[in-house]
């Protein structure tokens, strides 16, 4: 293609992607979105698409300065989809963790408690940070934190990818991958002010730092005492990570030592491999181990999660299969299945996991033509899989939240390999077919997915999970509900508990503070309440019972009645003892007596 003609193809796609933002920008949410899909404008949409189209061919057939203007258009659009609850203006985002996370930061603005004395006090920090200096709210802060966060990513992938192979082909394939976003799950990792998948999106950063450690060895790059500055890199990214979530750290230590094993291993068998030219990663190793064992030993949260693990694992009803079982069950009942919901969320994991374990396979039997350094890279990052897919088995018997983390972590190490195992893919089927008939199968495979991966980011109906929008009239429904009601009257919520924004709105660290299954917090049994049992379905005993459009989206519209009806709803207005106490459009508080 000539130079002017994809200067303007170029310029188009980042117009497009202007157009998209500004189009967005000047349509806020006004009420609550059961789907930020749909709630977005369509123009949007179209714009992204069209950027998106640009950037994957360009990225893919271009190389040097153009591939690179390629891979920024694509990594700002899909940065720009990301940030799209801050640029339509969403109050907040999140109703679970998040809100806690909320709590914690306001701790924090208030001086009710330090950063330091938080588990993971990274984002709290950051959107501290932005409080203080921007002076924007704490609710906006915190969904500035997750934009910052989530950049590295789409810096890092191919960057890594880059200092593995250093082709061009496999550089544009792993960017690509990238913006698909495998490691949200929307089972146990976000799109949100979730911290364990906030860090996911910095593990790109520590493994280019271990990578271009093992890869520039030259003396004159040393500091004193022998240290190289990618040492440095490496503990500073670590503890960077750690500040961040410490699951994701110790999943760092885990990969570090897998390396550490392959190069001992390495020693002991060969006379000469390029691996004995490696520096070697075991101080790294114990050193990231130390200063996470010193900092996560000493916190009560990490010795709870650790207890509960350990029951979960002992225990024949808790595990994932359990959970799994509970899941299918469900979907039945309101006609999907597991199968279904499985290729919406996991379809394009699935097909670049298999991939890549062609591709390994292919590596491992000697029938790739890999230069030596680019295998025993693809060699660490492998093998190091066998002992992170082993921790997912046993997070998935004990806490399977825990498990689907894992997964996480799995996709990202499997979004790196993919780029090297993508790029042999294509001059395999080069030989084929012409190298023009290669590319343009690629990118249509690869398109596909990426059409996939963005459309499961949020939460949303797709996936019967309504998004996790929180508006100004959901937030002053509570707080007037938590000010103004008997503090010595629980609050019940319909399948959501309210105690989350007691966190959000007053904060954690302070006396009073409303806790899960907690004679102050919780749910209404269904089937009392569907029964018309309205004082039975909270323990018999008064309460305030809380009524969102989120509940209502949930309930009605996606699990169609599964476990609230609206007719229901309908006779529990009318019935005495419910008096309606605080009321707007998106929320409502019913005082409900325990004799009614």
């Amino acid at each position: 293609m000539k130079r002017s003609t994809l200067n303007i193809t170029f310029a188009v796609g980042f117009l497009a992607t202007a157009v998209g933002l500004l189009v967005a920008r000047s349509n806020p949410a006004s009420s609550y979105e059961p789907s930020i899909y749909t709630g977005t404008p369509t123009i949007t949409w179209a714009a992204f698409a069209l950027a998106l189209a640009v950037a994957v061919s360009t990225a893919l057939t271009c190389r040097g300065r153009e591939q690179a203007f390629g891979i920024a258009l694509g990594a700002t659009t899909v940065t720009g989809i990301v940030s799209l609850p801050v640029i339509r203006n969403y109050r907040f985002a999140g109703m679970g963790d998040a809100l806690t996370h909320l709590g914690w930061t306001r701790d924090i603005v208030t001086g009710q408690t330090a950063p330091h004395e938080l588990f993971y006090p990274g984002i709290h920090s950051l959107a501290s940070v932005f409080h203080y200096v921007g002076g924007v709210p704490i609710e906006r802060a915190l969904l500035f934190g997750i934009v910052i966060l989530f950049v590295p990513f789409l810096l890092f992938v191919p960057l890594v990818v880059r200092e593995i192979s250093g082709s061009g082909v496999a550089v544009g394939i792993a960017a690509v991958i990238s913006w698909m976003v495998l490691p949200i799950n929307n089972i146990a990792t976000h799109m949100g002010v979730h911290t364990n998948s906030n860090a996911l999106f910095l593990v790109p950063v520590v493994i280019f730092a271990f990578v271009a450690y093992l890869r520039r060895r030259a003396a004159i790059e040393r500091l004193a005492f022998g240290l190289s500055p990618f040492t440095l890199l490496i503990f500073l990214t670590g503890i960077a990570l750690l500040f961040v979530h410490p699951q994701q750290m110790i999943n760092v230590v885990v990969l570090l030592g897998a390396i550490s094993a392959v190069q001992f291993l390495a020693r002991r068998r060969y006379d000469d491999h390029p691996i004995l030219d490696h520096p070697t990663m075991y101080a790294h190793t114990v050193v990231l181990g130390v200063i996470f064992t010193v900092w996560a030993t000493s916190n009560e949260r990490f010795r709870d999660a650790l207890a509960g693990l350990l029951t979960g694992i002992l225990t024949a009803d808790v595990g994932g299969g359990a959970e799994v079982g509970q899941r299918e069950a469900s979907l039945q009942e309101i006609g999907s299945g597991l199968g279904e919901l499985f290729v919406t969320m996991f379809f394009e994991l699935a097909l670049i996991s298999l991939v890549v374990g062609v591709f390994i396979l292919l590596v491992w039997l000697g029938r790739t033509s890999l230069d030596p350094e680019t295998k025993s890279f693809v060699n660490y990052l492998s093998l190091s899989l066998i002992p992170l897919t082993g921790m997912f088995f046993v997070y998935f018997f004990g806490t399977p939240t825990m498990a689907f983390r894992q997964v996480g972590f799995l996709a990202v190490i499997l979004t790196i390999l993919a780029g090297v195992a993508f790029a042999r893919g294509v001059g395999g089927l080069s030989s084929v077919i012409t190298r023009p008939g290669a590319n343009a199968v690629v990118a249509l495979a690869l398109g596909a997915c990426l059409v996939l991966g963005l459309m499961t980011v949020f939460a949303s109906p797709i996936i019967y999970s309504p998004n996790q929008h929180v508006t100004d009239q959901k937030f002053s429904g509570y707080e007037a509900g938590l000010t103004h009601t008997d503090d010595d009257t629980p609050l019940a919520g319909m399948g959501y508990d309210p105690y989350r924004y007691d966190h959000g709105l007053n904060g954690i660290e302070r006396e009073g503070t409303l806790s899960a299954g907690t004679a102050d917090s919780g749910t209404v049994d269904p089937e009392a309440f569907e029964a018309g049992n309205y004082s039975g379905a909270y323990h018999g005993s008064d309460y305030y019972f809380v009524v969102t459009e989120f509940d209502l989206t949930r309930e009605i519209e996606i699990y169609d009645e599964l476990h609230h009806s609206e007719d229901s709803l309908e006779e529990f207005e009318t019935r005495e003892g419910v008096d309606k106490v605080i009321s707007n459009d998106e929320f409502r508080m019913y005082s409900v007596s325990g004799s009614g």
